[in-house]
């Protein structure tokens, strides 16, 4: 239901997301919740959005689906379109660059943008872009039109550890190639007048490894749904279980640690196993490292799960786990946490901000320490009371700091203050 205002008139909000998927990693996920707050707060939002597409509150939140090969779609990844799919030069390019091995999404998203949104500027006070950084944003803040990006963490982690990982020449080069778009966010995102990020880590990584300015970046935590992702009484734990979610099946993420860590584990709780919420990439080498530990019967993947399968592992776990060598913030974390699960995180990034103190909220282990991470899921199962407590100071934690109301609002405060600066409130 819109909760109208009567302190603040109501801002026209286009936001932007180049993917949206609402089950699988937190791009769809943020722009759900915070547009639907924003709406709640009375302003008037219309989401554009390319596949796979955000999951948003009818009538709420209006919508512009900007329709694209949809190269990436989880049923044929990098599938090769028919024919009569091309309807313009936006699809030729976009398919072009696939071909090429890069990835074309925030580009090609961003010239389709700029073609629906372009005609109507005047219908907007302000453009909200979740991470897509293209070079069209640019050419629509020239235009007169205040833009404010959301940018998570930098992907240039991304990009090297993924470069770093790959143990070939031919390999580098395309994970090279791949992250091709980085070039172009990297400047678009150093020329915005304001940039949301979501910790303290990941605004003084934007500053050192993209060149934001620390004076046109700003720290607003993102939140979780507590109606969805909360305790629920009478499902019983699930002894030995253990859960983690992927979004994606990147070395950035962490799974190659952990299955590591699930071995010495597994030499001393014979009954631990692992639920990994996610599915592996065509070419992973994870299930042939499963096989090669002898954990095929320990560790399951169990593909895209839905919120409320998600929340019910959560509860059935005796522990979650967030295995990643960095993260701009961590909403699985956040997610597990609020279920009441113990939690055993790295300190990759930004997670110690998130998950809060060790052996009071959360068990920390080192980021990329296999050894050290098992070492933290034995002590956790070892002692049901240390769990208890684990679990219940992360909820606490996460009731007091992470909501998308306060989400909402602190982002509210930042478009004032940027149209402020422009004369425009």
């Amino acid at each position: 239901m819109r909760s109208q205002r009567s302190d603040l008139r109501a801002l026209r909000i286009a936001f932007c997301v180049y993917r949206g998927n609402p089950y699988s990693g937190g791009q769809g996920v943020y722009t759900k919740h915070l547009c639907e707050e924003l709406a709640r707060l009375g302003h008037k939002v219309e989401v554009f959005s390319g596949p796979p597409y955000p999951d948003l509150e009818p009538g709420l939140v209006s919508t512009n689906w900007l329709k694209s090969l949809d190269l990436y779609r989880d049923s044929d990844p990098f599938r090769i379109p028919k024919l009569s799919e091309f309807g313009d030069m936006i699809d030729l390019l976009e398919f072009a660059i696939m071909g090429s091995g890069g990835f074309p999404e925030p580009r090609s998203f961003g010239w389709r943008l700029e073609r629906a949104l372009g005609p109507r500027l005047g219908e907007f006070d302000l453009l909200h872009d979740n991470q897509s950084l293209s070079w069209s944003i640019l050419s629509l803040a020239s235009r007169g039109l205040p833009v404010i990006a959301s940018i998570h963490h930098p992907i240039t982690v991304d990009r090297g550890l993924a470069i770093s990982h790959a143990e070939t020449l031919k390999a580098k080069f395309g994970a090279y190639r791949w992250y091709g778009f980085v070039r172009m966010q990297k400047e678009v995102a150093k020329r915005l007048e304001r940039v949301l990020t979501v910790s303290e880590t990941s605004r003084n990584d934007l500053f050192k490894y993209m060149d934001v300015s620390l004076d046109s970046s700003r720290v607003v935590p993102i939140g979780v749904d507590t109606n969805i992702f909360r305790p629920i009484s009478g499902i019983a734990k699930e002894p030995g279980l253990i859960v983690t979610t992927a979004s994606a099946d990147v070395p950035l993420k962490g799974l190659h640690v952990l299955v590591d860590a699930m071995a010495e584990v597994k030499a001393v709780e014979a009954g631990a196993h692992l639920v990994i919420m996610g599915h592996p990439n065509k070419d992973s080498k994870l299930p042939a490292r499963v096989a090669e530990l002898g954990l095929a019967n320990q560790i399951k993947f169990a593909g895209l799960v839905s919120r409320s399968e998600m929340v019910s592992l959560y509860n059935q776990a005796e522990l979650a786990i967030v295995p990643s060598l960095y993260e701009g913030f961590s909403l699985p974390a956040v997610e597990a946490m609020a279920c009441g699960v113990p939690l055993v995180a790295t300190d990759g990034g930004a997670l110690p901000e998130v998950t809060g103190s060790d052996g009071e909220t959360v068990l920390t282990a080192r980021a990329g320490d296999s050894l050290d991470l098992a070492k933290k899921i034995l002590q956790a199962l070892d002692s049901p009371i240390l769990r208890d407590e684990i679990g219940i100071n992360g909820l606490e934690r996460v009731m007091s700091k992470f909501t998308w109301p306060a989400t909402a609002k602190a982002t509210e405060q930042h478009y004032l203050e940027l149209l402020a600066s422009r004369g425009a409130v």
